[in-house]
């Protein structure tokens, strides 16, 4: 890169810098690293220190540092959107309800400190709807929803970030969660906590403890941003299918909601007013191109003994709806109706 391509990246920088909306302190110190970085390269400089300079400038203009969407604080319209996603879970239901109910009266009163959310722990089998409940949450109250997965997490870094010291030192997961969010205050899910490496479980959980830690999050630091940004706004829910593995201290940080197993009559139900419906609209079916008889849900709900969740209920359900696509665009008809007689040929 050539002495004018360089001043002409420094500019760039000056003017993101301009133009982003950062705390004070945080805007004085990235315009000590621009003026550092155009000293350096006045003196033959390495152009690495640039290319860093310029994601980190790139990152800090990005993040929500005051951006927050409004919460939708109406009990209908939650209890609307819990029950139209889910059959059951009242218990569950009821407490997400009784949070909104407090945010309401505080709103209602003009209180200062917004009460804060618990943060949730979903804890079940696989396929029990932990991931799915967690969404339902984030959108009964409007906020943004971010998936954190911690199935293999190996280090603390991958969460916390790297020094910007490295050419390939970036944020961690837990600012490019907040990034992709585009608000401070979206809902996060920590999923699968219980599948931390065992090698790192003890650091991962010393990160978890101060995010989860209302008197912590607010000051959160991560090594790549290098600024402390405010995460106590954030509803952090986490899932796990046992919470063997999570230490005594993370766990005092939580609140633990037990996600039932679905019986058979449940699952049926499941089957027929949610998971069956869903399909046939993502496949861009309707109603009239595919039936199934009542008598044949047992069946299909059920082909492979007892599973405590609907995760192969889904599939089942879903290569269904496929099979009809499928004849479908190949003109073998427009509808189809699964009984008795053909069920082993769309359970294949």
């Amino acid at each position: 890169m050539d002495d004018k391509k360089s001043l002409s990246e420094i500019e760039k920088l000056r003017s993101a810098l301009q133009t982003a909306n950062l705390p004070a302190n945080l805007h004085d110190k990235a315009a000590e690293q621009i003026e550092r970085i155009e000293l350096a390269l006045k003196y033959g400089g390495n152009l690495s220190q640039l290319d860093i300079t310029t994601k980190y400038i790139d990152w800090i203009s990005h993040l929500p540092w005051y951006t927050q969407s409004n919460d939708v604080l109406d009990i209908k319209n939650a209890q609307e959107v819990l029950n139209k996603n889910h059959y059951g879970l009242g218990e569950i239901k009821k407490r997400v309800i009784e949070y909104l109910s407090v945010l309401l009266l505080q709103k209602a009163k003009d209180v200062d400190k917004l009460f804060h959310a618990p943060n949730l722990f979903f804890v079940g089998l696989a396929g029990t709807g932990k991931t799915t409940f967690a969404k339902s949450v984030a959108e009964s109250l409007g906020r943004k929803f971010v998936r954190i997965p911690f199935g293999g997490l190996s280090s603390a870094l991958d969460l916390r970030g790297q020094s910007k010291i490295s050419p390939e030192a970036e944020p961690g997961m837990i600012m490019r969660a907040i990034r992709r969010a585009g608000v401070r205050n979206p809902v996060i899910l920590l999923d699968e906590l219980d599948r931390i490496t065992p090698e790192s479980r003890a650091a991962i959980m010393g990160v978890l403890i101060e995010l989860l830690d209302p008197g912590q999050n607010a000051n959160f630091a991560d090594y790549f941003i290098d600024y402390p940004f405010d995460l106590s706004q954030v509803l952090f829910i986490a899932t796990a299918n046992n919470t063997n593995n999570i230490s005594t201290a993370v766990m005092d940080r939580l609140e633990v909601i037990q996600m039932p197993s679905y019986t058979d009559e449940e699952k049926i139900n499941i089957a027929k007013n949610y998971v069956f419906p869903k399909y046939v609209t993502e496949a861009g079916l309707t109603v009239d191109n595919i039936k199934i008889e009542d008598s044949l849900w047992e069946k299909i709900t059920r082909p492979l003994g007892f599973d405590a969740g609907i995760r192969s209920l889904e599939r089942t359900i879903e290569g269904i709806v496929r099979k009809v696509a499928y004849k479908i665009v190949s003109a073998q008809g427009q509808t189809f109706t699964i009984n008795e007689t053909n069920i082993k040929e769309y359970l294949s």
